[in-house]
């Protein structure tokens, strides 16, 4: 079992889980993610680390209530336990060698960007940072992100926050002001990614970005994670979840990612919480 330490509500629908996992923390790296199973009877979910402390032990994770199981994990508290908590899993991410980066995180894909940021920022890039999100109400890690980063930009789809737009529009001016970037992250929906990354190659960019497709076991044996790169067949779990912004299909990957929408409604439908003792 793995205790909550800390648990944190970001905005209504996003929560801030800290996880004991001492020998997880040990060995974790940005980029990587670990599956969790909150009881016996519960799906596997895969989450990616959001940060880790290795003198405390501890995993960060941060997801939005959209399902059943994050709707489940969201209403734990501080004190409760996880029963499956494994990892860390996948590639980490390659962050050593670049002077100039921009990281941009497109809503929840922040929490994703911002240990990104961190590592380059500790390895002494100079690391701008773009996050995105429709409104100021759901403006997360804006604190977090501005102590990594030498500038941070954060925009909302309606403007509510005073900065009206989208990253894109942000990651185009910067380029066209001449900031000589020789590595761009986007992590995010993938619409998102696949405009950022459209963008980078016109302007001869090196881009990643991360995938987070359906996933079952996490380990590569059950293929729903696979995503096509540079016309080649590569999972989610073991090959990634980064990858080459200019070489993924993302329309093949917008198209798999709403395969079970219907299934996943149901799910929720039918689920009764009983956290309450009802």
């Amino acid at each position: 079992m793995f205790k909550i330490v800390r648990k944190i509500v970001l905005n209504p629908s996003v929560k801030l889980l800290e996880v004991e996992a001492p020998f997880i923390a040990k060995k974790a790296e940005p980029g990587q993610f670990i599956i969790l199973r909150v009881h016996e009877d519960g799906e596997r979910i895969p989450l990616t680390i959001a940060d880790f402390d290795r003198e405390k032990g501890t995993i960060t994770i941060i997801f939005q209530e959209v399902g059943k199981t994050t709707k489940l994990l969201g209403g734990l508290e501080q004190g409760d336990e996880i029963l499956d908590f494994v990892g860390p899993l996948g590639v980490a991410t390659h962050l050593e060698g670049y002077r100039k980066a921009v990281v941009i995180g497109g809503g929840l894909g922040t929490a994703i960007a911002h240990p990104q940021a961190k590592k380059l920022h500790g390895l002494g890039t100079e690391v701008h940072t773009i996050a995105g999100f429709r409104n100021k109400d759901l403006i997360i890690l804006e604190k977090e992100m501005k102590e990594v980063s030498s500038k941070l930009f954060v925009t909302t789809d309606d403007g509510s926050n005073g900065n009206k737009g989208f990253v894109t529009d942000i990651l185009r001016k910067l380029i066209h002001e001449g900031n000589a970037y020789d590595l761009v992250i986007a992590i995010g929906p993938l619409v998102m990614m696949k405009a950022v990354s459209s963008l980078t190659r016109e302007a001869g960019i090196k881009t990643i970005v991360s995938m987070n497709p359906v996933m079952v076991d996490g380990t590569g044996m059950c293929g729903g994670c696979r995503v096509t790169v540079g016309g080649k067949i590569k999972f989610a779990c073991v090959d990634g979840p980064d990858f080459d912004g200019h070489q993924v299909d993302f329309d093949e990957a917008i198209r798999r990612q709403s395969m079970y929408k219907r299934e996943e409604q149901q799910s929720e439908n039918e689920h009764v919480c009983k956290l309450g003792g009802g």
